[in-house]
């Protein structure tokens, strides 16, 4: 058995190799664009089914229940649409990976190395970030168009700094939910449980907003993406912080401006890396910005110690990399130890 827990643990370590060598794939049949589809797909029918059109959710005047019923609906749907997309997100790995660990060890650990190697994205995150930078350095407009591939707020109204910024937030928000997240919940479950918490994290990016079409039909997932990210953001924020100085950024004032401003956003897990790049980096993120039209307050993350550039992209990039390896490092070491240390507790007692 301990064999198959080896097999998944290099099958991660060749994943993450993978990746950087060869960057995310760009094709229809990406198994994260697949799950995409299948979000898309279910939530039309399950809407379809409740008659549930949350765009007309107009309260009937004539009623006292002002749309509670739709709304109940609207979250019992989400709930749904989220189990369903995790059972099957989860279920067909888990399928593959049981045949092809069945017919021979090498077949199963290829097999699941393909899969960890879909599930990373660090070398796709580090060249969308630094093609803002490219872009930044021929036109603003270019550097706009740039960053909207990376971000959901508005950036037609962005100010060259505010493109490099909301370019460096991405970086360190998504070293979380796109590296060392999954490459967390690999190390425990292998690529199973990779694709299970990549399939919830896609569903909020999907249906996770506070707008009047998903405040009830995404909360379920948005939630449940709270919860797995809760555990890994932090930790994530912590390995940030150890990489600093192995770049040449300033791991104390990283540490001093996570335990400030860690819990500077709505959201209980975006600040943590957030905080923790602004401080290595010392300067001020987040702030208010624009999301489909819309005004929305935000406090600042860091501080204002010097004005952000466009070096600073390359500069979280190289934080974001540093931080990788070396959480692929100590994961590998922890998990090596505890399958060694079981080997041989299993042997003792038999």
């Amino acid at each position: 058995m301990y064999r198959y827990f080896f097999g998944s643990l290099t099958a991660v370590l060749i994943g993450f190799l993978l990746d950087l060598i060869f960057g995310d794939p760009v094709t229809p049949l990406h198994p994260i664009c697949l799950i995409g589809n299948l979000i898309a797909g279910l939530e039309k029918k399950i809407r379809h089914l409740l008659q549930a059109d949350v765009q007309k959710d107009i309260p009937d005047p004539m009623s006292n229940n002002d749309g509670v019923s739709s709304h109940n609906g609207e979250l019992f749907g989400g709930m749904l649409m989220a189990l369903l997309v995790i059972i099957i997100s989860t279920g067909i790995p888990l399928l593959l990976l049981f045949f092809c660990y069945r017919i021979c060890l090498p077949l199963g650990v290829a097999a699941e190395a393909i899969m960890c190697f879909f599930l990373f994205a660090v070398r796709s995150l580090k060249k969308e970030s630094m093609n803002v930078k490219n872009s930044l350095a021929v036109s603003l407009e270019d550097g706009r168009n740039a960053v909207a591939r990376i971000v959901g707020r508005d950036t037609q109204v962005l100010s060259g700094e505010g493109v490099v910024k909301a370019a460096v937030e991405t970086v360190a928000e998504n070293f979380s939910d796109g590296v060392f997240a999954p490459m967390f919940y690999m190390m425990l479950g292998g690529g199973v449980l990779g694709f299970a918490y990549k399939s919830i994290n896609t569903m909020d990016s999907m249906v996770g907003y506070k707008n009047e079409k998903y405040l009830y039909f995404g909360r379920f997932a948005a939630k449940l993406d709270d919860v797995v990210n809760y555990i890994p953001s932090r930790l994530a924020a912590l390995f940030l912080i150890l990489a600093a100085p192995l770049v040449g950024l300033d791991g104390k004032n990283s540490l001093r401006i996570w335990k400030r401003d860690r819990r500077n956003h709505a959201s209980p897990n975006s600040a943590q890396t957030e905080s923790a790049a602004a401080g290595a980096l010392h300067v001020q993120l987040a702030g208010d910005a624009y999301y489909f039209g819309k005004l929305y307050k935000k406090p600042f993350i860091g501080d204002d110690d010097r004005p952000i550039e466009p070096e600073d992209i390359a500069r979280v990039n190289s934080l974001m990399m540093a931080a990788s390896v070396l959480s692929l490092l100590v994961m590998t070491a922890v998990k090596a130890l505890l399958l060694y240390g079981g080997l041989h507790v299993f042997s003792f007692v038999s």
